[in-house]
């Protein structure tokens, strides 16, 4: 679990997790190969001067810068190390973070929604070794952080790309569309109500119930409304809107106030 595991926020999780190349530890250590080097040549100065007298001192004190400067290299070695070590790229479901330093820590963020594209530079070299420069841009093309020699470089942007993809989906998924307004009961019933003709998409939408209120007409209601009625409830039963036996109920009631 490195450092940046616990700078994650509630619900944030890592999606990516990428180093530094290998190569920017070698080129960290160079100043440790030049050390041992010149150590290295300091004794074989020193082992061809004579013990005693003032070469003497100085051939021990040739040997002692020698030891000095090969033990500065092997610690300046050990601490490349530990930066290599500390040092990570992560990218989470919200954010990229970027975490260095061995005894005193520095993590630089930036907010997914906040990243504009991504520059990749590689070299002839840096494609051999697959290792790259990524330089991430805001809107207003500002470098917010540049990540040097990262290692795997093209599979950290597009890690990077698609969860910032994500996010937004997640945003924008956050307020649903509002629902279409329903249609109102009265007005699916009202062309049987005018005695209009029934057509394919009423029949659809209006219930038995519906259709049939305005067929039934007032207590008193004369014998060209009942067959009129009538016609209309034989054209629902025809059409399948009504069952039979919901038309033998009506007719009979229908005819039983003639």
């Amino acid at each position: 679990m490195g450092y940046a595991d616990g700078l994650l926020t509630s619900g944030e999780r890592v999606v990516h997790r990428e180093k530094q190349h290998w190569w920017v530890f070698i080129w960290g250590a160079k100043w440790t190969i030049l050390a041992m080097i010149a150590a290295l040549l300091l004794l074989v100065v020193s082992n061809g001067m004579e013990s005693g007298g003032f070469l003497g001192t100085i051939k021990t004190l040739l040997s002692w810068v020698a030891a000095v400067v090969f033990i500065g290299g092997i610690a300046l070695l050990f601490w490349t190390i530990l930066q290599y070590l500390s040092q990570e790229y992560v990218v989470t479901n919200r954010r990229v973070i970027d975490t260095q330093g061995v005894v005193n820590k520095r993590a630089a963020d930036s907010s997914l929604e906040k990243i504009n594209d991504a520059v990749l530079t590689q070299s002839v070299f840096g494609r051999a070794l697959d290792f790259g420069d990524l330089k991430i841009l805001t809107a207003s093309e500002a470098a917010i952080s540049e990540f040097r020699m990262l290692r795997r470089p093209i599979e950290f942007k597009k890690a990077m790309l698609e969860a910032k993809h994500e996010y937004e989906i997640e945003v924008a998924g956050g307020t649903p569309a509002p629902s279409p307004p329903l249609r109102a009961e009265s007005a699916s019933s009202a062309p049987a109500a005018a005695g209009a003709p029934v057509g394919d998409d009423t029949v659809s939408t209006a219930s038995p119930a519906s259709a049939t209120a305005a067929s039934t007409g007032a207590t008193g209601a004369n014998a060209d409304d009942i067959t009129r009625t009538l016609s209309s409830l034989a054209d629902l039963r025809d059409r399948g809107a009504i069952t039979p036996e919901e038309y033998e109920r009506k007719k009979a009631d229908l005819l039983g106030r003639l």
